[in-house]
């Protein structure tokens, strides 16, 4: 039985805030991880991982990437305002803007500024919007605060403003309030919906989830005959868009990090 210091390699390079598990499977094939000296291209091979003043005498494995050895990052959270047509990725084939573009210096403690290059600032979205969603991104490199926002069991609302393509009527709310199958075959389940308005020929949804499953809510409006025509992402759990412009972040509080655990 593993303990919670216990975890394979790839996540251990990702707990230390070094990069995704996909690059630090990358890192460890490529021989550049050693363990205790020992170069170990198993990406699924156990590692204890500790504090920086732990070493081996204390049961500790030592890590190792190109000969420099890994000591637990300062976490990082950072809020951040996504503008619609910018992707969430770290980089694009195709050269499309991607939410690195906009960080690529953010604020951090005490005013200090992180660069995104820095391995200090190596930052992964805790879930996604696609490319033509806006609205708030949570950014971070602690993996463990990462799955709480984004498991459906944490119970983490996310709310968006939806505008879909015509007029629905209440029964069509109704029904997508009691929640709807999607064309995959899996079902969308959201917490809540309801009309905010009605102007000219659209309606205007207020939509809460805690699922997050992909594109969940353009596919359930797609399921009732419906097309969404603007999706903005208002809220996470307490934290909203207030005082955030377009295309700029901000690190989040200590208060605002402890509401976040809070059960919803």
């Amino acid at each position: 039985m593993t303990t919670k210091q216990q975890m394979t390699l790839d996540r251990a390079l990702s707990r230390y805030g070094v990069a995704s598990r996909t690059t630090a499977r990358e890192m460890i094939r490529a021989g550049r991880v050693r363990v205790n000296g020992r170069v170990l291209r198993d990406p699924e091979s156990w590692v204890t991982a500790g504090n920086s003043h732990q070493g081996k005498g204390h049961g500790k494995d030592v890590i190792q990437l190109d000969g420099q050895r890994l000591k637990p990052e300062r976490k990082v959270y950072l809020l951040f305002y996504k503008p619609k047509g910018v992707i969430v990725t770290h980089g694009d084939p195709s050269g499309r803007k991607t939410i690195y573009d906009y960080l690529q210096r953010s604020p951090g403690r005490n005013g200090r500024e992180l660069g995104v290059g820095d391995k200090m600032a190596w930052l992964a979205p805790a879930g996604r919007l696609d490319k033509d969603t806006s609205g708030l991104l949570i950014l971070t490199n602690d993996t463990e605060f990462a799955h709480f926002v984004t498991s459906p069991e944490s119970g983490v609302r996310k709310t968006y403003l939806v505008k879909v393509s015509g007029l629905m009527s209440d029964e069509v709310v109704g029904q997508l309030a009691s929640g709807v199958r999607m064309k995959r075959g899996d079902e969308a389940k959201p917490l809540f919906v309801r009309r905010t308005e009605d102007r000219g020929k659209y309606t205007w949804l207020e939509v809460i989830l805690t699922e997050g499953k992909n594109r969940e809510v353009r596919r359930m409006v797609e399921a009732v005959g419906f097309k969404v025509l603007k999706l903005v992402r208002l809220a996470i759990g307490p934290l909203t868009l207030a005082g955030l412009e377009v295309g700029a972040s901000r690190s989040l509080t200590p208060a605002e990090i402890a509401a976040l655990r809070k059960r919803q």
